[in-house]
C-alpha cells in the first residue's frame, strides 16, 4: 500500500505544479500591465520631479524669449540711430561742400555788379574761375578730358569722331565739357571727340 500511496501522491503532485506554473507566467505577464494601469491612473506618483522640470524649463523659455526681444528692440534702435546718423554725416558734407563754393558766388556777383572794360572782366572771371578750381580741389576734386589723352570710355563721352593723321588712334581731339572725379568716382563724364 505505500507503494499506491506514492504513485498516487506522484500523479498528485504533478498536476499542482503544472497547475501553479501557468498562475506564475500570467502574474509575471499581467504584473507589467498593472504598473502601467497604476501609473496611468497617478502619473505624478511615477515622476516626482517633472513638475519641477517643467516650471524650470518655463522659466528658461521665459528667459530667453525676453532676452530675444530685449535684443530685437535693441538692433532696431541701433539701425534708427545709425540712419540718423548717416543722414547727419552726408548734411554736413553737403554743407561743407556749399561753404566752400560761396566765397566764387560772392565773386560772381562782385562781377556783375561791378562797372569796367572788357579786359578787366575777363582778369575778374579768370580769378573766379581759379577760385573755383581751387575750391574743388579742397573738396578732393580733380578736373580731366585734355587734348591729346588716350580715350577711355570709361572716362569720357566721345560725341563726335574726325579722322586726322597728325594725333594717334583713339586719341582726344576736342574737349566740349571737361569731366570731374572725386578719387574714383566719376562725377561727371568728359565730352569729348575723338580722333581716327
Amino acid at each position: 500500500m505505500s507503494e499506491k500511496k506514492q504513485k498516487k501522491a506522484a500523479p498528485e503532485a504533478a498536476p499542482d505544479t503544472e497547475k501553479e506554473a501557468p498562475a506564475q507566467e500570467t502574474c509575471e505577464t499581467e504584473e507589467p500591465r498593472c504598473e502601467e494601469d497604476a501609473a496611468e491612473e497617478n502619473p505624478e506618483s511615477e515622476a516626482p520631479g517633472a513638475e519641477d522640470q517643467i516650471k524650470a524649463l518655463e522659466k528658461k523659455l521665459s528667459d530667453t524669449t525676453d532676452q530675444l526681444m530685449r535684443t530685437l528692440a535693441e538692433y532696431d534702435n541701433f539701425r534708427k540711430r545709425s540712419q540718423k546718423e548717416k543722414d547727419a554725416l552726408y548734411a554736413d558734407g553737403k554743407t561743407d561742400a556749399i561753404a566752400k563754393l560761396l566765397p566764387v558766388a560772392d565773386n560772381l556777383e562782385r562781377a556783375v555788379a561791378a562797372d569796367g572794360d572788357a579786359e578787366s572782366c575777363k582778369k575778374g572771371v579768370e580769378m573766379t574761375l581759379k577760385q573755383l578750381t581751387d575750391s574743388l580741389s579742397a573738396l578732393g576734386v580733380t578736373a580731366f578730358g585734355e587734348p591729346g589723352e588716350a580715350f577711355d570710355p570709361n572716362l569720357h563721352n566721345g560725341v563726335m569722331h574726325e579722322d586726322n593723321d597728325e594725333l594717334p588712334e583713339n586719341s582726344i581731339a576736342a574737349v566740349f565739357m571737361k569731366g570731374y572725379k572725386m578719387g574714383d568716382k566719376v562725377i561727371r563724364h568728359a565730352t569729348v571727340k575723338v580722333a581716327n
